[in-house]
C-alpha cells in the first residue's frame, strides 16, 4: 500500500478547486486526514472514442486522490453504456450496441494514462458484475426506489410535463451506476455536477447492501466549443488526443469569458497565479495573450513543450500574421439561426445562394483552418474566413 499523505493545505484545494459539491465534506476531510487509505470510484461510460477535456476534470481529481496515496478505481461502463445514461438529455438517449461499445473502449485505458498512474489503479469494467445480476435481484434492488423519486428529477420531470417519452429502462440506470459502488466498495465517488442524482444513488444502494455510505465530490461542469455543457453527443468537445494544432486551436476558439474557468479546471496552473491572470483580464489585457498561455499550457500537458510551442507558433502566423486580423466583424446570435442566415443579415455574404457556392469552392475555414462543407448549419462560437478577403466571428449570446 502507498504511503498515505496527510497535507491539510493540498487536502483543502482537492476538496475546493472545481469541487461544486461534496456529501458530506467535513466527514470527507475528517476521512483524509485520519491517514486511512480511501478506494475512490470515477466511472465512464464510452459514448465516444475519445475523452475530452470535460471528462478529464474528474480524471484529474483522481489523480489528486492518488497522489495523497489513495486507491483509485477507474471504471468502464462498457454495460451502463448500453443502458444510457439521461442526466443530461431532453429525450431518450439510444442504446449503443455492443460492437459500437467495443469499439469506443479500444484507446480508453492509454487515454486515460495520460492523467493517472495505471500502475498503481485498477481499471475494470462493470459488465463484470452487472451482466451477471438475475432478474430478481434487480428487481429486488429496484424497490429501493420509488417512481417519485425518480420523476423529481429535473430531466424526467421536464420530459414527463412535456409529454415527452421516458423509457423506463432510463430509470435503471441509477439502479445500475449505484451497484458499481458496492461492487468495488467505494468510500467515495466521483462525477459531473449533472451527475449527482446518480452518486446519491450509490449510497441508497451501499446502504441496503449493508456497506458504508460513500463520500460524493462532484465537480463544475465545462463548456464546450459552443458554449453549451461539453459533451461527445453534441460534439463541441476538446478531446486529450486532439492533435497539438487543432487542440491549440480549439481552445483560441474558447469564448473570453471561460478562460479564468479552464485555467482552473483544465490546468495545473496555481490559485494564487490564476487570480493574477484574471486580474490582468480586469485591467484590460488582451484576452487572446493570456488564452494563448492557457492553449499552451494545455497542449504541453497532453502532448510536449516543444509540441505545443510550434502549435502557437504556426497558430500566430497563420492567423495573426496575414491569416485572420483581429479587428474582424464580431455577430451575437443564438444557436437556432443558421450561419447563412446571421452572414446574409450582416452583409458579409450577399445571400444564402452566393453562402452555398463558396462552401462547394471550398472556400470557407475556421480559425483551426477545418473547411467548412455544410452550407444548413447552425450558429456557434466560430472565427470564419470567407474566400481571401473577408473575416467574421460569431459569438453566440
Amino acid at each position: 500500500m502507498d504511503k498515505i499523505i496527510v497535507d491539510e493545505a493540498k487536502i483543502d484545494e482537492l476538496l475546493t478547486r472545481g469541487v461544486e459539491d461534496i456529501i458530506v465534506k467535513d466527514e470527507l476531510k475528517a476521512a483524509l486526514l485520519s491517514g486511512k487509505q480511501l478506494r475512490v470510484k470515477l466511472g465512464v461510460d464510452p459514448t465516444g472514442p475519445k475523452m475530452h477535456l470535460g471528462r478529464a476534470i474528474p480524471l484529474r481529481k483522481l489523480r489528486e486522490f492518488q497522489k495523497l496515496g489513495h486507491q483509485i478505481v477507474f471504471i468502464v461502463g462498457d454495460f451502463t453504456a448500453q443502458v444510457g445514461d439521461a442526466s443530461d438529455k431532453s429525450e431518450k438517449r439510444p442504446m449503443l450496441t455492443r460492437a459500437q461499445i467495443d469499439e469506443n473502449i479500444k484507446d480508453y485505458k492509454s487515454q486515460v494514462s495520460k492523467i493517472i498512474d495505471m500502475s498503481k489503479a485498477e481499471f475494470v469494467y462493470n459488465s463484470d458484475w452487472l451482466s451477471k445480476l438475475s432478474f430478481e435481484e434487480v428487481t429486488k434492488l429496484a424497490e429501493v426506489f420509488t417512481v417519485q423519486q425518480m420523476l423529481a428529477r429535473r430531466n424526467f420531470k421536464d420530459r414527463y410535463d412535456k409529454g415527452i417519452e421516458i423509457s423506463l429502462r432510463e430509470f435503471l440506470y441509477p439502479l445500475m451506476q449505484g451497484y458499481d459502488s458496492v461492487a468495488v466498495r467505494a468510500d467515495v465517488e466521483l462525477g459531473g455536477f449533472d451527475q449527482l442524482f446518480n452518486v446519491k444513488a450509490g449510497r441508497v444502494v451501499q446502504e441496503y447492501y449493508g456497506q458504508p455510505k460513500q463520500h460524493i465530490m462532484v465537480g463544475t461542469m465545462l463548456e464546450g466549443t459552443d458554449g453549451r455543457k461539453m459533451s461527445t453527443s453534441w460534439g463541441n468537445v476538446i478531446t486529450i488526443v486532439d492533435e497539438p494544432f487543432d487542440m491549440f486551436g480549439k481552445l483560441m476558439s474558447v469564448r473570453d469569458d471561460l478562460i479564468i474557468k479552464y485555467f482552473t479546471l483544465c490546468t495545473d496552473v496555481s490559485m494564487e497565479e490564476i487570480k493574477d491572470l484574471e486580474k490582468q483580464l480586469t485591467e484590460g489585457v488582451n484576452p487572446k495573450d493570456i488564452k494563448m498561455r492557457l492553449a499552451t499550457e494545455i497542449v504541453t500537458m497532453y502532448h510536449t513543450e516543444k509540441d505545443a510551442s510550434l502549435a502557437k507558433s504556426v497558430w500566430v502566423e497563420t492567423f495573426s500574421k496575414g491569416g485572420i486580423p483581429e479587428d474582424i466583424p464580431e455577430l451575437h446570435t443564438t444557436s437556432d439561426k443558421d450561419i447563412a442566415e446571421v452572414l446574409v443579415e450582416a452583409g458579409i455574404v450577399s445571400s444564402k445562394t452566393d453562402w452555398r457556392r463558396l462552401i462547394e469552392e471550398g472556400a470557407i475555414v475556421d480559425a483551426e483552418g477545418n473547411e467548412m462543407k455544410d452550407p444548413k448549419v447552425k450558429a456557434y462560437n466560430v472565427t470564419l474566413k470567407i474566400g481571401k478577403k473577408r473575416f467574421a466571428r460569431i459569438v453566440l449570446q
